[in-house]
C-alpha cells in the first residue's frame, strides 16, 4: 500500500510540474508581438471582432491599424481591438500624403532637378512627399495626430514614412524599378526648396546650389537628417501632452536609414521605434537581422525600446517564382531564426507584416518561437 501511495505522490507531483511549467511557458516567456495591419474597409463590427480575437489567440498584442486620417474610425476600430484584449496604435503615414485640399501644392518636397513630389512623384504615384521644413506642414500634421491622440482608445500614434524619399532604394528593389544607384542622382535627391536651400545658407554660409557636387557635403545631409528629426520631436510633444504614447516604422541601422532616407532615428523622443528589418529587400538572410537588431539597440543606449520589424512572404518555398520582391520575405523556417535572432540581440519584441500574409506554416512555427526564453 505505501508503495502504491507513493508512486501516486510522485506522479501527482510531475504532473504539477509539468503544469507549472506549461504555465511559464505560455506567460512568462512570452515575447510582445505586434503587428502592422488596416482597414477597416467594408467589414462589420462582427467581422472585425472575429479578426481582432483570432489575431490574439494567436499571439498578437497589439496592432499598428491604418485606417485614414477620420478619428471616428479610430474609435470605432479601438473599440473592438481592446474588447479583443490588445493594444491600439493608429498607424499614419507622415511626410507622404496624397492630395488634400488642406495642403498646399507648394509645400511637397522639390528633387535636385528642380521637380516636385507633389505632380512628379518618384518610383510610385502615391510618393507624394512633403518638405517638413514648412510650418503649415508641422500644422497640418500636429492637428492630424492631436485629435487621433484624443480618441480614448487609442494607446499610440504610430509614425511612418517619416523621411525624405529613399534617395538610394535597398539593393533588392534595383531590378523592380530598372536602376542601378550606386550613387545620389538628382531626380531621387530631396530637398531643395527655395526654403530648404536659403535656411541652410543662412546657417552654415554654404550656398548648396552653387556646389558642384552636393552630396559630398556633409553639413547638407546633418541639415537635412535634422529636419526630420526636428519634425518627429515636434510630434512627439504634441501627442504626449495628449497623454498618448508615439512611436515609428523606421528604416533598418540607424546607419541604412541615414543614408537611404535621411532617418537619423537615434535621436527622435519616440516611446519605441520599429525598425524593418526587411532582409530580402537587402538581399540578406535571416542571420542579417540580428545584425541590424544589434546596431540598432545599441544605436538608442536604452532610451527607447526596439520591436524588429520582420516582412514576412505568404509564398514559402515559391519566392523565386515571383520577381517582386515585395512577395518574397520571411519564410516559415527563417522566421523562426529571424525571431530568434532578434530577441537574443536585445529587441524588446517583433512586429510582423503582416499577419494576413501569414501561412499555416508560418502560424505554427511563429507559436514555437514566440513562447521560448531568449535570455543569454
Amino acid at each position: 500500500m505505501h508503495k502504491i501511495l507513493s508512486f501516486l505522490l510522485v506522479t501527482l507531483l510531475l504532473v504539477s510540474c509539468n503544469a507549472n511549467k506549461t504555465d511559464s511557458t505560455t506567460s512568462e516567456n512570452k515575447i510582445p508581438v505586434y503587428a502592422w495591419t488596416g482597414g477597416p474597409g467594408e467589414a462589420t463590427d462582427a467581422e472585425l471582432k472575429a479578426k481582432f480575437e483570432d489575431f490574439k489567440a494567436k499571439g498578437i498584442d497589439g496592432l499598428m491599424y491604418n485606417g485614414g486620417h477620420d478619428p471616428e474610425t479610430y474609435k470605432r476600430v479601438g473599440k473592438i481591438v481592446k474588447a479583443a484584449g490588445m493594444e491600439f496604435h493608429t498607424w499614419i503615414p507622415t511626410m507622404v500624403q496624397r492630395t488634400n485640399p488642406k495642403l498646399k501644392p507648394e509645400w511637397y518636397a522639390i528633387n535636385r532637378a528642380g521637380e516636385s513630389a507633389f505632380d512628379k512623384p518618384v518610383y510610385v504615384d502615391h510618393y507624394q512627399f512633403l518638405c517638413p521644413n514648412k510650418e503649415g506642414v508641422f500644422d497640418f500634421l500636429a492637428d492630424l495626430y492631436g485629435k487621433v491622440a484624443e480618441v480614448e482608445e487609442v494607446d499610440a500614434i504610430h509614425l511612418d514614412f517619416i523621411r525624405f524619399p529613399d534617395v538610394i532604394l535597398a539593393r533588392g528593389l534595383w531590378e523592380k524599378y530598372g536602376l542601378v544607384m550606386d550613387k545620389e542622382y538628382p531626380k531621387y535627391d530631396y530637398c531643395y526648396c527655395d526654403k530648404c536651400v536659403a535656411d541652410f545658407k543662412e546657417e552654415s554660409g554654404i550656398d548648396i546650389k552653387a556646389m558642384e557636387d552636393p552630396t559630398q557635403v556633409q553639413e547638407w545631409k546633418q541639415f537635412r537628417y535634422d529636419l526630420i528629426t526636428n519634425m518627429v520631436n515636434k510630434l512627439a510633444a504634441v501627442v504626449h501632452e495628449k497623454g498618448k504614447k508615439i512611436n515609428a516604422a523606421v528604416f533598418p541601422g540607424p546607419t541604412i536609414a541615414k543614408k537611404l532616407v535621411r532617418q537619423e532615428w537615434n535621436k527622435w523622443n519616440l516611446d519605441a521605434v520599429y525598425p524593418m528589418n526587411y532582409n530580402d529587400f537587402y538581399l540578406e538572410d535571416a542571420t542579417w537581422v540580428g545584425e541590424m537588431v544589434k546596431e540598432e539597440v545599441a544605436a538608442v543606449n536604452g532610451n527607447k525600446l526596439i520591436y524588429s520589424g520582420l516582412f514576412i512572404t505568404p509564398f514559402p518555398g515559391k519566392k523565386a517564382e515571383y520577381p517582386d520582391p515585395e512577395n518574397h520575405g520571411l519564410s516559415p523556417d527563417e522566421m523562426a531564426e529571424a525571431i530568434e535572432q532578434s530577441m537574443v540581440n536585445g529587441a524588446a519584441g517583433i512586429c510582423l507584416f503582416t499577419p494576413d500574409r501569414m501561412t499555416d506554416a508560418h502560424w505554427k512555427v511563429f507559436k514555437e518561437a514566440i513562447y521560448k526564453s531568449y535570455s543569454k
